[in-house]
């Protein structure tokens, strides 16, 4: 997955959800509440492709490299 490519995605959370994503992003030192959300919905990609691999192995590296990508940009701020 290179970098360039993005896609814009719009979240509406409930109010609680959002109070919660905030309080991990203060503990956790993020930029913002968006880069928590960007972590979560990566980690939670992750952790269905896993399940999906197990029936299907040939689709196992995309999610990983872009968790990787994502990490990398995570230890260079």
């Amino acid at each position: 997955m290179e970098s360039a490519q993005q896609v814009k995605l719009e979240l509406f959370l409930p109010a609680a959800v959002y109070v919660e994503l905030c309080k991990i992003t203060a503990h956790l030192q993020l930029a913002d509440a968006t880069e928590a959300a960007l972590i979560a919905v990566t980690q939670w990609i992750g952790a269905r492709k896993a399940d999906l691999d197990d029936r299907d192995p040939a689709e196992r590296y995309f999610v990983n490299e872009a968790l990787e990508e994502l990490f990398a940009r995570q230890k260079k701020s």
